[in-house]
């Protein structure tokens, strides 16, 4: 019998892998050192384990160590991207790019942007959730500074075709910057091959802990710079001051180290476990999955996500009618808003269907009885739900 509730929802964050746990400890107690202090052996012990993660986080995305630095998550280096090219680049263009389905972290920064005197194109996105690359390149003009596309969809799982974007804003001269948050650790990433010029990530979505993230700065071909975004005491090369969270740094390394070894056959197992229980659910009468292309590569989704419609009924309704699943409505730092995802509207979804679209998110510790438990559980909810008449 499957623990319950069963979680379903490791795109809103995932458990700390219990070796990274094991990793990080001796830094909360006998390794408690500051990695700035230089003088004596408790700070060049936890300066030795950062450097340790910082090739570990690096390697994953095909990056140099000295290339990354360190912060408190994905939406502070997406802040520290964004706002750092616009102070830094803005004597030569006030023009950023980016997609109308990006996470709030993007889009609130960007509207940020706007009112500090800078103009922001919003690529819209077709019915499968891909942006158009012919668009992209007739939006880019004299102007434009860095254009921002997330990797892969937080709600549906979509993957953007980063390595043709990539290219275009080579060609053109303009930086690039992916929100890769959900990607990594889930799908190769290699911001050389792809040329990517800024990536942002977060460890608590690939099995590290909460609180700790990373930034990738590309150095040459071509080198990219930024104002930073926290001043007061020129850590992370000047770029991201204060003391660094030593525990989750090295926790952080850790899943990043894991996700290398594993990631292929997490893969497997995911695409085959998300497989089943589409299949299960897309057989029940009115559903459909958003986000699907019957034409698209196989490479078009994240393994382990889907993004099922479940027309007639409020996805709220659905959810309560499911306590012993975790599952959501769309991305959890929205969860508290009442509108319909912002995502699903730009792809074409009516208010009344974006409601009514539930995420599921599978990770490393979903096993078979957790899909066959879950299938069963939400056939029965929404057959009970209709045949009462709910809406």
């Amino acid at each position: 019998m499957p623990k319950l509730p069963i979680y379903l929802d490791n795109n809103a964050t995932t458990p700390t892998d219990p070796r990274v746990l094991d990793v990080m400890l001796p830094y909360y107690t006998e390794k408690f050192g500051n990695a700035s202090s230089r003088h004596h052996a408790y700070g060049w012990t936890a300066e030795d384990a950062v450097d340790l993660a910082r090739e570990q986080a690096s390697a994953l995305i095909g990056a140099s160590p000295d290339e990354l630095i360190f912060t408190s998550g994905a939406t502070e280096s997406v802040n520290t991207a964004l706002k750092g090219v616009f102070e830094t680049y803005r004597p030569k263009g006030n023009h950023l790019i980016t997609v109308a389905s990006e996470h709030p972290c993007v889009l609130d920064t960007c509207r940020h942007i706007e009112k500090a005197g800078g103009r922001v194109t919003y690529l819209p996105v077709g019915s499968n959730g891909l942006i158009n690359l012919q668009e992209l390149r007739a939006a880019i003009t004299a102007e434009t500074l860095l254009v921002s596309v997330m990797y892969a969809n937080n709600e549906t799982g979509v993957i953007q075709p980063i390595r043709a974007i990539g290219e275009i804003c080579r060609e053109k001269g303009v930086i690039f910057h992916t929100d890769a948050t959900q990607a990594v650790g889930k799908v190769p990433v290699n911001v050389i091959e792809e040329g990517i010029g800024l990536l942002s990530f977060s460890a608590h979505k690939l099995y590290g802990p909460k609180g700790a993230g990373g930034l990738y700065i590309r150095r040459k071909d071509p080198r990219v710079r930024l104002k930073p975004l926290l001043e007061g005491g020129g850590h992370e090369k000047g770029l991201r001051s204060g003391t660094l969270n030593v525990p989750g740094i090295v926790g952080f390394g850790k899943a990043c180290e894991i996700a290398a070894l594993q990631m292929e056959q997490d893969a497997k197992k995911l695409s085959a476990l998300r497989d089943k229980l589409e299949k299960a659910l897309l057989e029940i009468p009115g559903t459909a999955l958003n986000g699907s292309a019957p034409d698209g590569p196989e490479d078009y989704r994240l393994p382990h996500v889907s993004n099922i419609r479940f027309d007639g009924l409020k996805g709220d309704l659905l959810m309560s009618a499911m306590p012993d699943l975790a599952i959501s409505s769309g991305s959890a730092c929205t969860s508290a808003s009442p509108e319909p995802s912002h995502v699903l509207l730009a792809m074409g979804l009516s208010e009344e269907e974006a409601r009514s679209s539930l995420r599921f998110s599978l990770g490393r510790f979903t096993d078979p009885a957790d899909i066959d438990a879950a299938i069963g559980i939400c056939r029965q909810a929404v057959e009970r739900l209709r045949r009462e008449g709910a809406h």
